[in-house]
């Protein structure tokens, strides 16, 4: 570059250029601040030549001048353009009127546009029942077109036991509030104790929720919009329930859906042995049976090894345990690992 620059002061960039077998684009490209209109200035050369075919400084600034008068300044180039050919005038496209608009920094947009809030990700850790819950609400088809049951359900994360459950004709904040009121009254949950996560939908972002939670000294959190990862294990759940064999496509009546809601939630809490919680029941971690129902297996484990050793070629089986902490959202640091929510179908 400083051979071409050198060279250049003598014969001009373009020669020294040629000589060098160097494009010129290269040239200006690889060295900031100097534009060829400079290196012309500098070097004696011509000013480049005028386009033919623009506009002249005083027609630019009689279009400008049209678009800023009372009549058209609310007008888009294109509107102006057209009402000028209906009444049998020319002035410019409608490209050259925005290049106008543009050199005079005249071009943004005027509409209020909506700001969004920068919604921050959830982060949540259970370590222990009660800890942490999770509730959404789903549909259940009833019996005609455009009829539906709605199934609430207040998750345990650590444990995945049902602590609340209930069955309502519409989704409404004043019946998600009995049901936290009364889950929270039959689970004994202590001021700062519990933190409850939900989505966004109308009744999770209630005031009479917000206000009953304050009231009882409840953390809540919402997931971020359109972000279905952010309440994973009540929609894991929900996809449990919904494949489970058996369930039917429609629901006859109230008291149809409540029955057969009552006898899954309860299969589910005492019987659905949960992949994420090592193939014990939610009710078993829940009410801290863990450690009572692993010694079982290992004994039982024990006994058929000190029986039959031969069919163990790795020693006694290892036993699948449920993870320390649950979260969701883990942070994000070096050799972390959390635990994936994960359902059995």
């Amino acid at each position: 570059m400083k051979v071409i620059e050198g060279l250049g002061q003598t014969v001009g960039i373009k020669a020294a250029c040629e000589a060098l077998t160097m494009p010129r684009a290269s040239f200006y490209r690889n060295r900031p601040g100097l534009s060829k209109r400079i290196s012309r200035k500098e070097n004696g050369d011509p000013p480049p030549k005028e386009n033919p075919r623009a506009l002249r400084p005083s027609e630019r600034q009689a279009v400008l001048d049209l678009l800023h008068s009372e009549r058209f300044v609310d007008a888009a180039p294109e509107t102006v353009y057209a009402t000028l050919l209906d009444e049998g005038s020319y002035l410019c496209s409608p490209r050259t009127m925005y290049r106008i608009l543009a050199d005079n920094k005249e071009v943004r947009e005027r509409r209020n546009q909506l700001i969004r809030p920068n919604y921050s990700k959830p982060e949540l850790i259970a370590t222990g029942p009660n800890e942490v819950w999770s509730w959404d609400i789903t549909k259940l088809l009833g019996p005609a077109k455009w009829t539906y049951y709605y199934l609430y359900v207040i998750l345990d994360i650590y444990s995945r036991y049902v602590v609340g459950w209930m069955i309502a004709h519409a989704e409404r904040a004043a019946l998600a509030k009995r049901l936290i009121d009364e889950t929270c009254i039959k689970q004994a949950i202590e001021p700062g104790q519990l933190t409850v996560h939900a989505d966004r939908g109308s009744s999770m972002t209630s005031k009479p929720v917000a206000f009953l939670l304050a009231d009882l000294g409840v953390t809540k959190t919402h997931s971020r919009p359109y972000t279905s990862n952010d309440n994973p294990f009540s929609e894991s759940q929900f996809k449990t329930f919904k494949y489970r064999p058996g369930f039917p496509d429609r629901f006859g009546s109230y008291e149809t859906a409540w029955d057969f809601s009552k006898a899954l939630l309860d299969w589910y809490n005492l019987h659905h042995r949960h992949s994420g919680i090592g193939y014990l029941t939610p009710y078993m971690v829940h009410h801290g049976l863990t450690d009572q129902v692993l010694e079982h297996r290992r004994l039982v484990l024990d006994g058929a090894h000190r029986a039959h050793p031969e069919r163990f070629v790795r020693g006694t089986p290892a036993l699948a345990r449920p993870p320390k902490a649950v979260y969701i959202n883990p942070p994000e640091s070096p050799g972390s690992k959390a635990e994936e929510p994960e359902e059995t179908h």
